[in-house]
């Protein structure tokens, strides 16, 4: 019996060996294969990358415009007419030029297809960051930079794309135009798709557009959970709230105090919840997130347009916050603002919240409901800024969908292809409103964390630009071959 015990042991200690060593080297094929030196083709690519990413664009120092001449030198290097591109800068503001180019179909009566992506980027400061955010650094399988992911990824798969295509001398039945535009983080100051439209419409006539927006899911080990197909956005604006008062010497408090109101309003909102809506593209996002979420699979099977119990949405709200953001409008405090002196009541105390609106709903429509919940006359809400364009999501038609699902299917077996609607803005919204159905397509696969995009050390995964440049590369032949 201690015989057969020992050999029994001897014989687990072995198997969990074999296993241990087979995880050890299944982690050595990951960091392989997530290092492996790059083909050529990547290689040139890199370069056109590393030239866009390091090309400053913020609106405090940095100039769209030279990134466009930069990105329009490297299409005319390709062989592109001088005619077919161009870039664009209106009079008044010289450093934020947008890039048009156009690859010429053979049948002069198909739709165009829009590739759409901003070059601008977030406000980065040297000293926060951990490596220099105007460098292009190349580190653990990651690329590090600002503008690395949002938006120069895409921006630059785009020119790379057309380069490709004129190498290959490859002659699609439709026009396919790109537009490299500035001002999508800084819309409020000016916004490069707006002016396009109304100056320059031809740069983004299309039958559709492809843009930023949806991105492929990670889970936390890397591994793919999904790939994201935006159809819709939600509508930001923002709201002040605001009190006056006659104030007074803080050694005489008072129960009227500014402060206190607007905090008290403000609780009030962060207690509110507007009331759910599930759109046709969040039905189909949980519709298809569910076989790979088996947790919340059957919460999610009771979503519906009417009647979805309360509890249900509750429960997905609370397990994500980019599912709440999803099935609900959202307003939120962001910023605080009171007081004149330390020994002083207040005389005026402001807060920013920042709304992001399901589609379908206006800003006048928010204004109202929030005047209603913090139940205060004394308190004055007012837009700031213009509001943004409403358009409802676009359709996810076949000939749409079709090409996607068919081409991740091959790169990604097994990986859902899901709809989603995006919790944030980007251009689209724009575009779509001037009839110009726009999807957040990349194909570019995204850490849980969201990879630092707005934040401090943003950062892409090697393998998944690659990986995007050639899904996206396969899916624009797709389109410009369609009858």
């Amino acid at each position: 019996m201690r015989e057969g015990r020992r050999v029994r042991v001897v014989f687990a200690l072995i198997v969990i060996g074999l296993i241990l060593a087979g995880i050890v080297a299944f982690g050595a094929f990951q960091a392989r294969a997530q290092t492996a030196p790059a083909r050529p083709d990547q290689q040139a690519f890199r370069g056109l990358y590393e030239e866009l990413v390091e090309t400053n664009t913020t609106l405090s120092q940095g100039s769209c415009t030279l990134a466009s001449e930069r990105m329009a030198a490297r299409l005319l290097a390709a062989g592109y007419p001088a005619g077919d591109v161009r870039v664009l800068a209106s009079p008044d503001r010289p450093k934020d030029g947008n890039l048009s180019a156009v690859l010429r179909g053979s049948d002069r009566d198909a739709e165009p297809i829009l590739l759409l992506a901003h070059i601008d980027v977030v406000e980065a400061n040297p000293a926060d960051w951990a490596r220099d955010p105007f460098t292009l650094v190349e580190e653990d399988g990651y690329f590090y930079a600002r503008g690395a992911s949002d938006d120069k990824a895409q921006a630059a798969i785009w020119v790379d794309t057309l380069v490709r295509l004129k190498a290959e001398g490859f002659t699609p039945r439709r026009d396919i135009k790109i537009a490299l535009t500035c001002g999508e983080e800084t819309s409020d100051t000016w916004n490069g798709v707006e002016w396009l439209l109304q100056s320059h419409p031809d740069a983004l006539s299309a039958g559709f557009g492809l843009n930023e927006g949806a991105r492929g899911r990670l889970d936390g080990e890397g591994n793919r959970v999904a790939l994201e197909i935006q159809a819709g956005e939600k509508v930001y604006q923002d709201f002040a709230f605001e009190i006056t008062n006659p104030g007074g010497h803080s050694s005489r408090p008072v129960p009227d105090n500014a402060i206190d109101r607007l905090a008290n309003a403000l609780v009030r909102l962060g207690d509110h919840t507007f009331q759910y809506e599930i759109n046709p593209t969040v039905r189909a996002y949980f519709e298809a997130i569910a076989p790979v979420t088996p947790a919340h699979a059957d919460t999610m099977a009771r979503l519906d347009d009417r009647g979805t119990p309360d509890d249900a949405v509750a429960r997905l709200s609370a397990a994500d916050p980019a599912w709440n953001a999803i099935l609900h409008t959202t307003c939120v405090a962001t910023m605080v603002s009171a007081g004149h002196a330390p020994n002083a009541l207040p005389q005026r105390a402001r807060a920013n919240v920042n709304c992001r609106i399901l589609p379908g709903h206006d800003a006048a429509e928010v204004k109202a409901e929030l005047e209603r919940v913090i139940a205060d006359p004394g308190i004055a809400v007012s837009l700031v800024g213009e509001p943004d364009p409403v358009s409802p999501p676009p359709p996810l038609t076949p000939a749409i969908l079709d090409p996607i699902t068919a081409i991740a299917g091959r790169m990604w077996p097994g990986v859902p292809v899901v709809p989603s609607m995006s919790p944030g803005a980007t251009d689209g919204r724009f575009t779509n409103a001037a009839g110009i159905p726009t999807y957040g397509v990349t194909g570019i696969f995204a850490d849980p964390d969201g990879g630092g995009v707005h934040g401090l050390n943003e950062r892409i995964r090697v393998r998944s630009l690659y990986e995007g440049r050639d899904f996206l590369f396969e899916l624009v032949k797709a389109y410009a071959a369609q009858p």
